[in-house]
């Protein structure tokens, strides 16, 4: 089935290998110009994307549709319904994501419609996005920091989408913050204060690679209950939170996760991981047949020169005292020391809710300022 739409536009859903084959390509013409964006390994889209690989699509519905104009592909969108957020929210609401588009308002205005169109159809009221695909993976759209390239797991963006985005009645609904630090600071006397009152009661210890799918279960736990009054908060399912250890576990030594216990009992943890778009730059996308070969060098001889900080929690019931403030500085701490070890002094610590004043004074205090916002979006249906 094809949807047109006027002056040529042609928007065609996306149907088999050959479909998301040509939707995982689409990026690669937008961005063709743009020297900080960094293109995803396909092998890497295609598992991301693939019912058979990603858990996600166990309570997903979905689908993705490429916008053609005089023959060319010009933009991409999909649409998803997590089947798991009304258990946690009292709304109904579909999401958009993958979006790109090049700089037409036709464009943009006729994958909108389309994406509207299916959630509606679906019995959605609002829209919320761009989520790639769910709030646990890439989300938010950038609207600030264009001028660097974006770390691992997160979006890239041309300017102009934020402004087609808004004219077509998309609103704020939240932003995302990503803060960029120099692992080399100072640690103010009121992390180490607060690291000395509670030495007695808080360890911090690297992950035990031998009990890996136990300790993920731990940090799954931990995080859940973390994020749990967070907006737009869906939790990681086991299967998804196992596969997204699997992966990490290629690229992390264990001393690039650490967990704190309070009087022996798990209580935060954070993960370190080296910046793989680093160690991607230049191969175009392609591991075959030497891109595979670099990558490998890069990342274990090498090594990425920055990292990001992709995952941390503090259990819900420590977040608003001190001794929360301790479980922080304490990962942190820890993690600050593995990576400059592993020989990777900058960091970026994201993605970090505007609202979420106690965390954005933590990183404040060690010296973080924020380099990228992603926005995201919602619109009434």
């Amino acid at each position: 089935m094809t949807i047109a739409s006027k002056n040529t536009i042609e928007i065609k859903p996306v149907i088999g290998r050959r479909g998301l084959r040509a939707f995982i390509q689409v990026p690669w013409q937008i961005y063709q110009d743009d020297p900080h964006w960094c293109p995803p390994l396909r092998i890497e889209r295609q598992m991301a994307l693939s019912e058979k690989h990603n858990p996600a699509f166990a309570h997903l519905q979905w689908q993705a549709w490429i916008a053609y104009k005089d023959g060319h592909a010009v933009g991409r969108i999909s649409a998803q319904i997590d089947q798991l957020r009304p258990e946690y929210h009292d709304d109904v609401v579909g999401y958009f994501g993958m979006l790109e588009a090049n700089d037409d308002a036709q464009v943009f205005s006729a994958l909108l419609e389309t994406a509207q169109d299916w959630l509606r159809a679906r019995g959605m009221h609002t829209m919320h996005g761009p989520f790639n695909l769910t709030i646990n993976e890439e989300c938010g759209l950038l609207i600030d920091g264009f001028d660097t390239p974006p770390a691992v797991m997160m979006g890239h963006a041309r300017p102009w989408y934020q402004t087609h985005l808004e004219s077509l009645g998309c609103r704020k609904a939240v932003d995302l913050l990503a803060y960029w630090i120099d692992l080399n600071f100072e640690h103010p006397p009121a992390m180490q204060r607060l690291l000395q009152r509670y030495a007695g009661r808080v360890q911090v210890r690297p992950i035990d690679g031998k009990r890996f799918t136990e300790e993920l279960d731990i940090m799954r736990d931990i995080f859940n209950d973390a994020w749990s009054n967070n907006w737009g908060f869906v939790p990681f399912t086991v299967e998804e939170f196992r596969e997204l250890g699997k992966a990490l576990r290629i690229m992390l030594p264990d001393e690039l996760v650490q967990i704190a216990a309070v009087d022996g009992q798990p209580a935060a943890f954070i993960v370190g991981l080296p910046n793989l778009n680093e160690a991607i730059d230049g191969l175009n996308g392609h591991l075959f047949p030497f891109g595979i070969f670099k990558l490998l060098w890069r990342l274990k001889v090498r090594h990425p020169r920055t990292s990001r900080v992709p995952l941390m929690g503090v259990r819900k019931q420590y977040q608003h005292g001190p001794l929360g403030a301790a479980l922080a500085y304490g990962v942190i701490g820890a993690i600050v020391r593995e990576l400059l070890a592993y020989g990777a002094p900058h960091c970026e610590l994201s993605w970090i809710l505007e609202t979420n004043r106690g965390m954005r004074n933590i990183i404040e205090s060690i010296g973080g300022h924020v380099y990228k916002t992603y926005r995201i979006y919602e619109k009434t249906l």
